[in-house]
């Protein structure tokens, strides 16, 4: 847990900051993209909560070096939710005690449908089983009595609406903090987002409910909010491509470029996340030919010299500082 130990932390209570008028505009877990440096990022443009990657509760549990490498936070790095896979409530609960004191809560991954994950038992394979799945909740809550500290969960739905109604009534039975709802079912991918099942459980608990899906802009944030009704819009795809979107930018800004830019050079930042991001930032604004000739460019001066082709007149996009990336790690 790198960068961890120094971490003296006042805890945010994620509940009451969600019952805020307006929607609470959160940053989803991404797996490789949401880490600290991201965070960072999104923070200085209107993100109220981020997340980090998924961890798996079982390695980050038995492996000194899994947490070093899969939870990397700071002092400013809050409001900070921990996202865990599991299998079982034993090791989400361990998991969740070891990260205890350097965040705000975490998150249970009951939504991920890809076929390793499931094959595991993680992520939407707990949807099959809710009698179980509300023990995870149960168990972990048990074992950790700060009432501020928050232990949610973020499903999918299920084919029948009723059965998801009645298991994030159960889940609010068992004292769940909040509920993320990706707006579609195991097997739907680029479906149209149900919406309206998301308000049929916001309408059915008391605790907040918080929508995912399909949300691109800031615009997006406050039609999914007033359609739904739900206490925050978590997005995931639309802030990775645009991290500003949370303060109305319809595209990265060149001065959120720098940013990142800065961000990486004061952070310990691999090449191909720090060229990654950006390749998705600058997606609106370069062509066909740009996009080919950028995603195979593999050193920084390389990156600085094309990002230099962006400067707007009124825009200070390329400084100095960016020549100095001496925390970059090129491998």
């Amino acid at each position: 847990m790198q960068e961890v130990d120094q971490v003296t932390r006042k805890r945010t209570n994620i509940v009451q900051l969600l019952q805020k008028d307006g929607p609470t505009k959160i940053c989803a877990p991404m797996v490789r993209y949401s880490k600290l440096q991201f965070r960072t990022l999104v923070r200085k443009y209107g993100c109220d909560i981020a997340y980090t990657p998924m961890v798996v509760s079982d390695s980050f549990v038995q492996s000194e070096e899994c947490r070093k490498v899969e939870f990397i936070t700071n002092e400013n790095d809050k409001p900070l939710i921990v996202q865990f896979a599991a299998n079982n409530p034993e090791d989400f609960a361990s998991a969740t005690e070891m990260v205890f004191p350097y965040c705000d809560g975490v998150g249970l991954n009951c939504g991920c449908p890809q076929r390793w994950a499931m094959a595991k038992g993680y992520g939407a394979k707990l949807l099959r089983n809710p009698e179980q799945l509300v023990d995870y909740i149960r168990f972990t809550r048990s074992r950790l009595q700060d009432p501020d500290f928050s232990i949610s969960t973020k499903i999918r739905l299920h084919a029948d609406p009723h059965k998801t109604v009645e298991m994030c009534r159960r889940l609010e039975n068992v004292g769940v903090s909040f509920i993320s709802v990706h707006g579609r079912t195991t097997k739907e991918r680029h479906q149209p987002v149900h919406y309206d099942q998301i308000k049929l459980i916001k309408d059915a608990v008391s605790v907040p409910v918080v929508a995912n899906g399909d949300v691109k802009s800031l615009t997006d944030v406050y039609k999914v909010y007033e359609e739904t009704g739900a206490d925050g819009i978590m997005v995931a795809r639309g802030i990775l491509k645009n991290p500003a979107m949370f303060e109305g930018y319809d595209r990265t800004p060149m001065k959120c470029v720098q940013d990142w830019l800065n961000i990486c050079s004061r952070h310990e930042t691999s090449f191909t996340c720090f060229h990654n991001h950006l390749i998705y930032m600058l997606e609106k604004r370069a062509t066909k030919e740009d996009k080919q000739i950028f995603n195979n460019l593999r050193s920084i001066p390389a990156v600085i010299e094309y990002l230099d082709k962006y400067k707007d007149d009124e825009e200070s996009v390329i400084d100095e500082t960016f020549s100095n990336m001496k925390n970059l790690d090129v491998s």
